[in-house]
């Protein structure tokens, strides 16, 4: 697994620290073999399920991974066969989210959007953007966390509207956040916008925050 700590200070509200984070840990996660990849993906997996935020849950969202994400297929897979719930988001035009129910591999398409990187999103129903609001477990993807539990996405705001919708509906999911080890780092740079998680979930275990 590669060792690359980053450590970066808080920068009141300015999006050029984001922007700098965000293009380091980009480059870390491109220079990931296909070997390492998969076995974090499986060691992801099982650290992930071992979450009672998880084995308690009845419906949790989730999301498939692309590109050099940290994997998500067989966490999904697993949750599934457990017999929990499991919505999937599909991007809509103006990159707000709408949800659909993942029924197993079959239950994914492949999608293309123009200026994005191929996708897989659920073919069954759709069910409107607030359907997130009743899940037990929301998972998040991202690029980084601090020790606070602030989590650094990657700037397309699709999460930052997950998350406005849950508090706007007093909804109170618990907010996982699925990361490479190293990404979990001193701190990140913050804007008032920005929601603290739970926990965050690492091929190499669970931490928590207060």
């Amino acid at each position: 697994m590669r060792k690359v700590w980053i450590f970066v200070s808080t920068v009141g509200e300015d999006p050029s620290a984001k922007a700098e984070l965000r293009r380091e840990l980009l480059a870390a996660r491109r220079a990931l073999s296909p070997g390492a990849a998969g076995a974090a993906a499986e060691a992801l997996a099982r650290h992930a399920l071992d979450l009672p935020e998880l084995a308690r849950a009845r419906t949790v969202a989730a999301y498939v991974s692309v590109g050099t994400e940290p994997g998500t297929r067989a966490l999904l897979d697993a949750l599934h066969r457990r017999g929990i719930r499991v919505l999937l988001p599909v991007l809509l035009p103006d990159n707000d989210l709408d949800w659909a129910p993942y029924d197993g591999p079959v239950s994914l398409a492949e999608v293309h959007r123009p200026g994005m990187m191929r996708l897989l999103e659920p073919v069954g129903p759709r069910l409107g953007p607030d359907a997130v609001t009743g899940a037990d477990t929301v998972l998040l993807p991202g690029l980084a966390v601090d020790g606070r539990g602030m989590r650094l996405g990657r700037g397309g705001g699709s999460y930052d509207r997950v998350l406005q919708r849950l508090a706007k509906a007093g909804a109170h999911p618990a907010l996982v956040v699925l990361l490479y080890d190293d990404e979990v780092v001193a701190r990140v740079p913050e804007e008032p916008h920005d929601h603290p998680v739970q926990a965050v979930a690492t091929p190499s275990g669970v931490r928590r925050f207060g």
